[in-house]
């Protein structure tokens, strides 16, 4: 099961500052596995993030998704609220996670 949790638009400033001229929506969700068999030391929970660019002639939609990453929903949650402040993309959403297994603040 998916379920909605947020979502931000990039603000313009960093899109100017990276000199990109159209809106990027972020979309953030966390993944909830009920009836199979857990696996990965039981992660119960994961988080798909979606980035759309809608761009003059025509939307582009980048997803990413890490099915397996804990067990706690609490965690889950506090993990996807970082991302959503930070802004957090697709590309970047494993460099984060490394950085959070690295400082052991989550997982």
């Amino acid at each position: 099961m998916k379920i909605f949790s947020g979502s931000t638009f990039i603000k313009k400033e960093k899109l100017r500052e990276a000199g990109i001229q159209y809106p990027i929506k972020l979309e953030y969700y966390k993944i909830i596995h009920e009836d199979e068999i857990i696996k990965l030391n039981n992660a119960r929970f994961g988080i798909h993030i979606v980035k759309t660019e809608y761009k003059k002639e025509n939307i582009e939609i980048e997803n990413k998704i890490i099915p397996y990453l804990c067990n706690d929903e609490k965690k889950a949650e506090e993990i996807l609220k970082i991302m959503k402040e930070n802004e957090v993309t697709p590309i970047g959403v494993e460099d984060i996670l490394q950085d959070f297994s690295k400082k052991m603040i989550f997982i």
